[in-house]
């Protein structure tokens, strides 16, 4: 895979974001991800707790593509930038802050959803209808600001249910289409 930017969308499920007591937006929050922060496995970074949120990921070209992604979050460390309003890149841009399962075709964006289970055990489980800023309206505002590129991924925000994330952890990540599975990846947790 070969991405141009990563555009991550932040609060955008009301239960997550009452689930860390965050403010809720009246517009879409925006963060990038650079490209070295992509791995194939799930690796822990060793100089802080790391969690995760599972994500429903567009990858945008030709015929728009969804696959499922991790946005792997450096929880104290983002708590401590948000506390001074400083930028989030330390807890959320780091090397291996995210990966993906593969990036299929599908019918109807309104008909998506995820799963995620961590060690055999759902835990994260929501779909497009809980998303405040829905994908394609995501799409035109990210591409009025940033510009929409062949290559560019777009993470839509996780729902409730973030937590640590631990070695040996076994997590699946899951992409529904209309509660059938079209794409899916599991990973062991490394050190």
């Amino acid at each position: 895979m070969n991405a141009n930017k990563i555009v991550c969308v932040g609060r955008n499920y009301v239960e997550h974001i009452k689930e860390l007591n965050n403010e809720m937006p009246s517009e879409p929050v925006y963060f990038m991800k650079p490209f070295s922060s992509v791995s194939d496995d799930i690796v822990l970074p060793g100089y802080s707790p790391m969690h995760y949120e599972g994500e429903i990921c567009f990858l945008i070209g030709d015929r728009l593509k969804v696959g499922f992604g991790f946005d792997f979050t450096l929880r104290e460390i983002q708590s401590e930038l948000k506390k001074k309003g400083l930028p989030w890149e330390r807890a959320k841009a780091f090397r291996g802050a995210a990966v993906f399962s593969d990036f299929v075709e599908f019918e109807n964006m309104e008909d998506l959803g995820l799963e995620v289970y961590k060690n055999n055990e759902l835990i994260q489980k929501a779909d497009v209808s809980l998303m405040m800023f829905k994908p394609r309206e995501l799409f035109e505002d990210i591409d009025r600001i940033f510009g929409l590129n062949a290559g560019d991924i777009v993470m839509t925000g996780t729902p409730k249910g973030v937590g640590l994330v631990e070695e040996g952890d076994e997590f699946e990540g899951r992409i529904l289409e209309k509660g059938r599975v079209i794409v899916s990846k599991k990973w062991k947790v490394k050190k």
